[in-house]
């Protein structure tokens, strides 16, 4: 089993040091990998959001060449009062993707799936695809697939279905995934695995496979794909694969009740005075219970120290203390750019996103450096509740944010985009 501390966090007390605004930052082991001095501005800078009331608390976590700090800041339940900790409990959202396409290249490493393989053997649901004959038409106006869905399509969200960025009722096929309960505001769905696969089964693809990266979906039927191929349910394969070999006693598709007292509450920046607002009340969340739809896309939560082991394991390209989760080719495999350029001009994403980034398998890479945090190589991914992770190998750094506030591209605007200029000007030589 992996040592959770090992490279990544230095030995603090779980509540910080109470301060003005609750759990305060604190410094584990700082070596040359680090400047401490420098270190400073990143506590000074995350204090600031909280003290302004941008958001009720923030975790942090940055590593390199076995020096490593955390910060604890601000309060996991503003209205309770109750300090935000370093083992604190949150909603990673889209963090969950990552996890779920290791798990994937497990089974691809057994060869219990194969990346080019159609998927219909065992998601017979999406066999015989039709795809709409145009994005604004009718449902009934198709034309059949040129081919059947890879698990490649799956991992790269080249499977033709997922999210379109703007209104989400613009067009007829977004009021259909509405009405069938696909997808919504709050993840995961509210039905079973195979009820929902048959549900998406009765929709057309938007493109066809392989014709344009769109956000999400891939990662949902991959988590059924997984449950299926490995004959276990999802999350049991994702504990006994991933969890427990890991050390991540405190990641899984809910927070059971003797842990709620560590659960961070959610909270949203109202529109109309720009103050934060309860989004997800943590003593009555849908996370408190577990879920119908374990949702590979957006499904899990996780802590700094359980997300860090993780991130550990990516950066040392598969291997963990006491074992390996997966090989090195295949870990190079999954953080590589696997898209062209129409690919990523068609997937309407947000606005110069593509610039400077790429997506493997799971997970987004930089590309080229235009910016201080821009480093190539680096790879990982953001959640909506504004929680952040990027690997970088040349740096042998892991970084990790954690805030419960509902973003707009959580790592590249605001607090997010700060962290990670912050990560990079405090590095040591």
């Amino acid at each position: 089993m992996v040592d959770r501390a090992r490279g990544a966090i230095g030995a603090i007390d779980a509540r910080g040091a109470a301060g003005t605004v609750g759990a305060i930052g604190a410094v584990g082991t700082v070596g040359a990998g680090l400047s401490a001095a420098r270190l400073g501005r990143l506590h000074a800078v995350l204090n600031e959001y909280v003290e302004r009331g941008e958001v009720a608390g923030v975790a942090a976590l940055i590593s390199r060449r076995g020096a490593s700090h955390v910060e604890a800041i601000g309060w996991q339940d503003r209205e309770r009062r109750d300090p935000l900790r370093r083992d604190t409990i949150f909603r990673i959202a889209s963090m969950t993707k990552p996890i779920t396409a290791v798990a994937a290249m497990i089974l691809v490493e057994e060869c219990r799936l194969r990346l080019d393989e159609p998927i219909d053997r065992l998601l017979p649901e999406l066999a015989n695809r039709r795809v709409l004959a145009r994005i604004d038409g009718p449902l009934e106006d198709t034309v059949p697939a040129r081919r059947p869905l890879t698990l490649r399509d799956l991992l790269t969200f080249r499977m033709g279905f997922g999210m379109l960025i703007g209104p989400p009722d613009r067009y007829p096929i977004q009021r259909a995934i509405t009405a069938l309960g696909i997808w919504g505001r709050k993840p995961p769905p509210p039905h079973e695995p195979d009820e929902w696969m048959r549900r998406l089964g009765t929709l057309p693809l938007i493109y066809q496979p392989g014709e344009r990266w769109l956000y999400h979906t891939g990662s949902d039927v991959l988590g059924v794909l997984i449950a299926r191929a490995s004959g276990q349910p999802f999350e049991g394969f994702l504990r006994d694969r991933i969890f427990e070999p890991l050390g991540m006693r405190d990641t899984g598709f809910h927070v059971p009740p003797e842990k709620l007292e560590r659960f961070a509450s959610c909270y949203q920046t109202s529109p109309l005075t720009q103050a934060l607002e309860l989004f997800d009340d943590a003593r009555d969340s849908q996370w408190s219970r577990p879920p119908a739809f374990p949702s590979g896309g957006s499904g899990l939560v996780s802590t700094l120290d359980d997300y860090a082991a993780f991130g550990r394991m990516m950066l040392d390209k598969g291997q963990a203390d006491g074992g390996r989760i997966l090989a090195r080719a295949t870990v190079e495999a999954m953080v590589t750019d696997h898209l062209t350029s129409e690919q990523k001009a068609g997937s309407g994403f947000f606005p110069g996103f593509w610039d400077d980034r790429g997506w493997g398998f799971g997970l987004s890479m930089i590309t080229r450096r235009d910016g201080i945090a821009s480093a190539p190589g680096r790879f990982g991914w953001d959640g909506v509740y504004g929680t952040s992770w990027y690997s970088d190998p040349s740096e042998d750094l892991l970084g990790i944010l954690m805030i419960q506030r509902l973003s707009f591209a959580p790592g590249t605007v605001g607090i997010g985009a700060d962290f990670w200029t912050l990560a990079y000007q405090a590095l040591g030589e």
